[in-house]
């Protein structure tokens, strides 16, 4: 459509300045002598062809809006039309219908909830970018590159070996190392695991079945969540960080347990999160609201209904009325903490078999990016560092370190989104039947940070906007928009951080410093107001220069706390960088 769009626009300015041309010869050839005619056809085909060049301008720009626009379009029709089949009976799952609603039916209890896109996060059939973006060849032959660099890889480390050892030599002490201990690692996640599905499933239950019954309802709730809170505390805060200083894990078995905390902390509170609101709205005695309200169903005295469900049925995700409040059922939450979600709902639109071919392949392509970071680690960062860590802190050396490590750290920040937001999700969700695999968006085209943060992990992302952004924004009646940004900005600052320190055991707050001061500059500066290609290319060349930082410094430091281990335990001594003033 837009070459046939270049073609008309061409043909069009073409004949309209021979035309124009045309006329202005023939109206002056009885006046005026050949040389003023030609003067005068050469000015009037100069300002023809600055017209053509501003037409064409105005058409690239319209061209570009009707695309995006059409884009648009496709996708909320898309959006209208995915899984509506299941409407007339399918087990379990949601359905999209036309004003952007999410109806969950379940046939064995002929239970509904409606759920709309004001309400959260909606869930829908479909695939993964990179899945897509596969099937294209030049798109595949890109990826078969990162391949060949792997071989290549694999080829320089067996060439060395043989020349300084005289056999070939292909050890991965290095994995053996990080993965150590891995039996206490998976009775550490048995155990938090075990008081996730538990715990929280039961007390919400043991406090739903109470709450409308109580005539103390806030002190239950107050007891109720001071309980919990203290046990999640306990089990999910303090253990972990128990378990990985005490067995003295290294960094890839630390990395596990950290993650997994934080996994299933945010799992919990989406849990609750979703279900203590529906709680809260359900409705005790037939034909009687909560105090101040009219007969069953209605708001106020006087105003109409509010919020009902199907026939017969309360305010949305409640039974019938008269009955006691419909608890989410145990098998779906124990579905919700494996699902590569962190936003809770009753059902999730689901695929209709396993694709067994398909786990294999994607577990052996996290193999290979497990294989493929050890190797950039072994050929592109350990010989320079360890090196580096005999030399004296200074700038020079710091710079130099620096821009030898962007290549690698941009390699395995491309690793690390391969292996674990493309297959790591992918495969449990084939496993699970999960049918919505947008982990992330492509975030490669970005033109602005404020883009990248959003598309880069849809996952994490999706439960800060829901949970932290728009639940700030509902308690400041919609006053603080920018405080509700920094408020979130914060949190993902400490988290990381907090990440970043338990695995490496040390405290150099990096991570925190890119996240909280650089990654804040870059959202109000780099916004979406950016649409230019040039913006892409500062995306990417900031992107660079910062995983060069991380790897650079927290590399540098890591071998200055072997080196230069710590005399005491002052707080000062634990919080200031060894790398600083290390020199032997």
């Amino acid at each position: 459509m837009a070459t046939d769009s270049n073609r008309l626009g061409d043909t069009t300015a073409t004949e309209t300045a021979t035309r124009l041309v045309h006329r202005n010869i023939n109206n002056t050839n009885s006046t005026v002598s050949n040389g003023e005619v030609t003067n005068r056809v050469e000015k009037h085909a100069e300002d023809l062809m600055q017209w053509k060049r501003h037409a064409e301008r105005i058409k690239s720009k319209v061209l570009d809006q009707i695309q995006g626009q059409l884009s648009d379009l496709l996708d909320k029709a898309l959006t209208e039309s995915v899984q509506t089949f299941t409407q007339n009976g399918n087990h379990g799952n949601n359905y999209v219908t036309r004003d952007g609603t999410v109806t969950t039916t379940n046939n064995n209890d002929h239970s509904h909830r409606t759920h709309t896109e004001k309400d959260g996060k909606v869930f829908m059939d479909r695939r993964s970018i990179l899945d897509d973006l596969f099937e294209i060849n030049h798109i595949r032959t890109i990826y078969h590159m990162f391949i060949s660099v792997l071989f290549l890889f694999i080829i320089s480390t067996l060439a060395v070996d043989y020349i300084d050892q005289g056999r070939l030599v292909l050890e991965f002490d290095l994995l053996s190392y990080a993965f150590g201990k891995l039996h206490i690692v998976a009775l550490a996640w048995l155990l938090m695991f075990s008081y996730t599905l538990a715990v929280p499933y039961y007390a919400l239950a043991l406090w739903g079945t109470l709450y409308h019954r109580s005539p103390v309802q806030g002190v239950l709730s107050v007891g109720a969540g001071l309980v919990l809170s203290v046990l999640q505390a306990v089990v999910l805060g303090i253990l972990p960080v128990y378990v990985v200083f005490h067995y003295q894990l290294p960094p890839a078995s630390r990395f596990i347990i950290i993650l997994e905390q934080i996994r299933f902390l945010m799992k919990s509170y989406s849990f609750i999160r979703e279900n203590v609101p529906v709680i809260l709205k359900h409705k005790t005695k037939e034909g009687e609201g909560p105090r101040g309200e009219g007969p069953r169903g209605e708001g106020p005295r006087g105003e109409g209904p509010r919020g009902e469900g199907p026939r017969g049925e309360g305010p949305r995700g409640e039974g019938p009325r008269g009955e006691g409040p419909r608890f989410p059922t145990f098998s779906s939450y124990l579905y919700f903490l494996f699902a590569p979600t962190l936003i809770y709902r009753e059902s999730y639109p689901r695929n209709p078999h396993i694709r067994w071919n398909y786990v294999g392949v994607t577990f052996a392509k996290i193999l290979g990016c497990l294989f493929y970071g050890y190797f950039i680690l072994v050929r592109l960062c350990i010989p320079v560092f360890m090196n580096d860590s005999n030399t004296p802190f200074s700038t020079r050396t710091l710079v130099l370190a620096l821009f030898h490590a962007t290549l690698p750290g941009m390699l395995l920040l491309l690793l690390a989104f391969f292996a674990f937001l493309h297959c790591w999700l992918n495969a449990f969700a084939e496993m699970l039947c999960f049918a919505d695999r947008m982990f992330y968006k492509d975030w490669w085209n970005s033109t602005s940070f404020a883009n990248y943060y959003r598309t880069w992990n849809v996952v994490v992302h999706d439960w800060l906007y829901y949970y932290g952004y728009r639940d700030f924004l509902w308690l400041s009646r919609r006053k603080f928009r920018t405080a509700a940004m920094l408020s979130v900005f914060a949190v993902s600052a400490l988290v990381h951080e907090y990440v970043f320190t338990l695995g490496f055991g040390f405290f150099y707050p990096v991570m925190f410093c890119l996240f909280a001061f650089f990654g804040v500059a870059f959202n109000f500066t780099l916004n979406d107001k950016r649409k230019s290609p040039v913006w892409n290319i500062m995306m990417w060349t900031c992107l660079f220069i910062g995983q060069g930082v991380m790897v650079c410094l927290y590399c540098q430091e890591w071998y200055a706390q072997i080196h230069c281990p710590r005399t005491g335990d002052s707080f000062w001594e634990l919080v200031t960088p060894r790398s600083w003033s290390c020199s032997n």
